[in-house]
């Protein structure tokens, strides 16, 4: 099994529905079991707070809402530098924070790899509770984690 630094990483704000997924993903995900050398952060939306652990990591999977014009509760998968080079960034607003993090990390000899799942939010307002369609989105979203922990050779 490889020992690298794995971190899953959950963005988003709790307050506002569908845009705090990332946050109840990395919160049901630290009841799983995980391999060694995976470790599990909410990092709400302070992004630039995360510039140490992500500079430090080998491999970053991010989870959060990216509002696409899918359906709700469709689940994405992409790299940043698509995101980067996209006409119309389909981001929230702490994504784009994430993006310039990233940029930084890269800038000061981090060698992160990073993919993001982003899952459709239906509604974005006041409330703490996700939408049944981003709810039911949830397992599928973890699954999407395992399946990416497997392709790095964690089984």
């Amino acid at each position: 099994m490889p020992q690298k630094n794995v971190i899953i990483l959950g963005v988003g704000n709790l307050i506002l529905k569908d845009e705090g997924v990332g946050v109840h993903v990395v919160k049901e995900m630290e009841n799983r079991e995980l391999p060694p050398g995976v470790e599990v952060i909410d990092g709400g939306t302070a992004t630039m707070d995360l510039l140490s652990i992500i500079h430090e990591s080998e491999k970053i999977i991010v989870i959060d809402a990216l509002t696409s014009g899918g359906q709700p509760g469709t689940i994405y998968r992409c790299l940043p530098e698509e995101l980067m080079d996209a006409p119309e960034r389909p981001l929230s607003l702490h994504q784009v924070d994430l993006l310039d993090v990233l940029l930084m990390a890269r800038q000061l000899g981090g060698h992160v790899s990073v993919v993001i799942i982003g899952v459709e939010p239906k509604e974005i307002s006041c409330g703490m509770e996700l939408t049944t369609e981003v709810k039911a989105a949830v397992p599928k979203v973890i699954k999407a984690i395992f399946k990416e922990l497997k392709g790095m050779g964690y089984a």
